[in-house]
């Protein structure tokens, strides 16, 4: 296993490796009318009487024709017809999605993107719409191409815009629905979140996500937390809403949307970097570069469930640049070393591929560690030692940071106890550029 913890040996290929310092950004990558009864249609005198057939009588007892009534300005105007009735009311979203799921079932829909659903992926777009569907049922129809906006193919990463139409085609619902939620399990899946969370308003959920718990349902896994948020649904059968990921075995912060704005709001600033994300972890080996960069172009390899990520060359097919600024905190005898890392940008397995790719793998790691014989000090227990530890992002409604930290999990405690650690330390880290 070779080492580059001095940053020297840049990705095979790639754009650097390690750089010393937090240094230069030149190599970052380019309802109608009332009643017919109602008040303003009666006479002025309250002892007036009554309308008869042929006309009505006047003040002095005299027949008035009715077209001399229509003749007289009136302070509201009088719906043509009796039987006028006031408009029906909206339908809820719950009743709005019964509806579209028989329309789904028997026949081609077209669906208006709503001002709060703008700038949706289409394909969250119709998870959010039709939830009974399962979310790689609705992958295959836009990947077969039976899916358009405003006329035109839409991909899966398509974002919408308020007031595009979206044709949906006519589908047979043969997934399998949910089972029913029991009263208890709800009120056991409540207590457990918020026995895990670091932050919540109305709009905003944060939680401290433990390690070996997936963000996302796969094959073979049942718990996760996308499933306990459907202990949250609100009157409408709307659920909170992930916002971004963390691997299964990372602990942390991870933020959660209550509402489709927020949801909406937040993605943006992921998506525009001004999130801030600060992660710890402990590395085999004591980088010399004790304040650097990692970047790299990165690509997935390997079959989906056992996938990992490899260091790739600008222009290779699925690879994306990914940057990393790191600081060493403090460190044990020269053998392990508390990394704080600031990811500029989010891909898969960033971080853990990127401190393989210095040559300090992180302790734990089932996928990139590939030191040989190299030992764990006694007392650390074999789990992925990262932690998602703090995030500041801005409110969506007032744009004021949110600012969180996630304490240690119980084996980082320990293996931090058993180093003597002190998680009060400066870090460094804040210092580091924001891309």
């Amino acid at each position: 296993m070779r080492k580059s913890g001095s940053g020297q040996n840049g990705a095979r290929g790639g754009r650097s490796g390690a750089r010393q310092g937090f240094r230069s950004r030149e190599d970052k990558p380019a309802r109608k009318g009332t009643s017919a009864k109602s008040s303003s249609t009666k006479a002025p005198s309250a002892k007036a009487p009554a309308a008869k057939q042929g006309g009505l009588k006047s003040a002095a007892g005299k027949p008035r024709a009715a077209s001399a009534l229509r003749e007289r300005p009136a302070a509201r105007p009088k719906l043509a017809g009796s039987a006028a009735a006031e408009a029906p009311p909206r339908p809820t979203r719950a009743q709005a999605r019964a509806e579209a799921q028989e329309v789904l079932a028997t026949g081609v829909q077209t669906l208006v993107v709503e001002p709060d659903e703008a700038d949706m992926r289409v394909d969250r777009f119709l998870v959010a719409r039709f939830p009974q569907l399962a979310f790689t049922h609705i992958q295959r129809i836009v990947r077969k191409g039976e899916l358009r906006i405003d006329g035109k193919r839409a991909q899966p990463n398509d974002r919408l815009v308020a007031g595009q139409k979206v044709r949906i085609p006519p589908l047979k619902l043969d997934q399998p629905r949910p089972v029913s939620r029991s009263a208890a399990k709800d009120q056991d899946d409540r207590e457990f979140l918020k026995s895990i969370t670091l932050y919540e308003d109305k709009d905003v959920l944060i939680i401290n996500k433990p390690m070996g718990l997936a963000v996302q349902g796969g094959s073979g896994t049942k718990r996760h937390v996308d499933g306990l948020l459907e202990a949250l649904k609100d009157d409408d059968g709307q659920k909170p809403r992930l916002v971004h990921r963390l691997d299964k075995d990372t602990a942390g912060c991870l933020v959660i949307a209550k509402t489709r704005f927020a949801a909406s709001t937040m993605a943006k600033s992921f998506r525009a970097r001004t999130t801030r994300k600060i992660y710890w972890a402990l590395v085999a080996g004591v980088p010399r570069v004790r304040q650097g960069r990692v970047s790299t172009y990165l690509a997935k390899e390997g079959d989906e469930g056992d996938s990992r990520m490899r260091v790739a060359r600008h222009g290779d097919e699925g690879a994306s640049h990914a940057l990393t600024y790191y600081a060493v905190v403090d460190t044990a005898a020269q053998k392990l070393a508390w990394l704080s890392l600031k990811p500029v940008t989010g891909r898969t397995h960033q971080l853990r591929a990127h401190a393989a790719h210095i040559g300090h793998p992180i302790v734990g790691d089932p996928k990139y560690f590939d030191i040989e014989n190299w030992e764990l000090p006694g007392g650390i227990q074999n789990k992925l030692h990262l932690l998602a530890r703090r995030i500041v992002i801005a409110h969506p409604r007032t744009g004021k940071p949110i600012d969180v930290t996630a304490p240690l999990p119980s084996h980082m405690q320990q293996s931090f106890n058993l180093l003597g650690l002190d998680t009060s330390r400066y870090d460094p880290i804040v210092e580091a550029p924001e891309d």
